[in-house]
């Protein structure tokens, strides 16, 4: 069967007010880090050593066929985002599935960075198993590590760190910082973490959600589409770092890196984690460009998947290998 696939770009109103919803995309994604290196930095020894031993813990290295970087130059750089249901029940049936999957590229010289989502639905190939199915179940199949190797297999670019949070941290930030406050666009009745059937309902207006509200008000598919969903995850992540930035007692600080200590893994050190906040607070001259993967509904054997356009994949593949450099396919940086 055929797959059929294609590129669009956001069609925010204005060139300015594109660069400014992107970044804050991109804000939502580091918003734990960018929280840690606020927080070291505002309170000095104290939680700068915090935040190296919470990260440190967070440390988890793939074992890959890639060469290992001492340091991140972010001058031609690949980082896939890993959202993953980490529920009691979904662990009770084996792997969780990933719940979004974003790429993020880095040309340095360029002074850009380009966002790619990736529809957890989208129907691909994953390679160790040799099938055809939705990419969320890379990471049911094979973890981390997989999920890496069908990303790189399907956009033909090598992807050379990730960043892997569950929900749990999700709630437990937001609880850290006390909630946040989002306009509700309408009433309704949602699931909890624990896959407990209309145990949150949230009505319409703007209040203050805490984590369990939050996640709830982010994950909701059943009122709006996709890709309001996705606008809503922006206003919460927006809420998220307008909060955070803000906060001013050291115990929330410290509340905020033990909940991201306990539900992230990541390959990038310390260090690493540290020059890449680096780069993305170099100030407004950064071009952050979002991407998504355009496609159409379809329905194989009665189970929907998201049928990606083939011809437009070959432009996503020539427009992030270009802002790579990479012109070699990912087969040298593949995971074994």
């Amino acid at each position: 069967m055929s797959i059929n696939r294609q590129v669009y770009k956001n069609n925010n109103k204005g060139k300015v007010k594109r660069r400014l919803r992107r970044k804050r995309i991109f804000l939502w994604i580091v918003m734990p880090l960018l929280l840690l290196i606020i927080g070291a930095t505002a309170y000095g020894g104290f939680l700068y050593n915090k935040a190296e031993s919470v990260m440190n813990k967070s440390y988890k290295p793939i074992d890959r066929d890639t060469k290992a970087k001492a340091n991140v130059k972010l001058e031609n750089t690949s980082i896939l985002f890993i959202g993953v249901d980490d529920s009691e029940k979904r662990k009770s049936n084996g792997r969780s599935r990933s719940d979004a999957l974003m790429l993020a590229t880095f040309n340095k010289k360029e002074k850009s960075i380009k966002l790619l989502s990736i529809p957890r639905d989208s129907y691909v190939h994953i390679p160790e198993k040799d099938i055809y199915t939705k990419i969320t179940h890379a990471h049911a199949y094979g973890g981390v590590k997989l999920t890496l190797e069908t990303v790189e297999e399907l956009l033909d670019v090598p992807v050379d760190y990730y960043v892997k949070m569950n929900f749990n941290a999700f709630i437990d930030v937001i609880n850290a910082l006390d909630g946040v406050k989002v306009d509700v666009p309408f009433t309704f009745s949602e699931q909890d973490s624990q896959d407990h059937a209309k145990a949150i309902t949230l009505k319409k207006g703007v209040q203050e959600l805490d984590g369990e509200q939050a996640l709830a008000f982010a994950r909701t598919r059943k009122m709006d589409s996709d890709i309001q969903r996705g606008q809503r995850q922006q206003q919460i992540f927006k809420a998220i770092l307008s909060k955070g930035s803000s906060i001013k007692s050291i115990s929330n600080y410290t509340d905020v890196m033990e909940a991201v200590g306990k539900n992230m893994s990541t390959d990038l050190t310390f260090d690493q984690m540290k020059s890449f906040i680096s780069y993305i607070q170099a100030g407004s001259g950064i071009d952050v460009e979002s991407l998504s993967l355009k496609g159409s509904d379809s329905y194989i054997d009665r189970v929907y998947y998201y049928q990606l356009d083939e011809t437009a994949l070959e432009e996503t593949k020539s427009t992030l290998k270009t802002h790579l450099n990479r012109t070699n396919t990912a087969s040298a940086t593949k995971v074994e």
